[in-house]
């Protein structure tokens, strides 16, 4: 995109999360608990034009740095995301989301009846069975979560 195509302005400090999935950017700000009365400048940008993907969305967070567990649930619904940390109106650090092949800790089994679920100590795990769309398999009883699961408990 030229930067006469630009249609957001540049943020000084804080964070871009670039290369989302066309329509899933409030899912994004959902993971990360924003609500929209933060006093911070927030920009989402839905259903944009894309060379790598049809269409994307960017959400832009001022004064605002993300920790690994958010990045981690990012991954869940944007596993193709970039971040890119700004500093003073320019790209400090990119980092491009990786979806790991196990998920602990993040979601709960979907399954009552899963020992993840009956109160013992032990850590929810899945396993990725696929990306696109999203497929997640229990560790423990091995039912499979959908994205729509996923979404749910984010």
């Amino acid at each position: 995109m030229s930067e006469i195509d630009l249609r957001v302005s540049k943020i000084k400090d804080g964070t871009v999360i670039d290369h989302i999935r066309g329509g899933y950017a409030l899912d994004v700000i959902k993971i990360l608990g924003i609500t929209g009365k933060e006093k911070r400048v927030m920009t989402i940008t839905i259903n944009v034009p894309s060379k790598r993907f049809k269409v994307k969305d960017i959400v832009k967070i001022e004064d605002r740095a993300l920790n690994s567990q958010e990045v981690n649930r990012i991954a869940l619904v944007a596993p193709h995301a970039s971040i890119n940390i700004i500093h003073n109106y320019k790209v400090e650090k990119k980092l491009e989301v990786v979806l790991p092949k196990v998920i602990e800790g993040i979601i709960k089994c979907v399954n009552p009846c899963c020992i993840s679920n009956s109160g013992e100590p032990v850590i929810s795990r899945f396993y990725v069975k696929n990306e696109e769309p999203l497929l997640l398999k229990c560790h423990y009883c091995s039912i499979t979560l959908e994205q729509a699961d996923v979404l749910h408990q984010l």
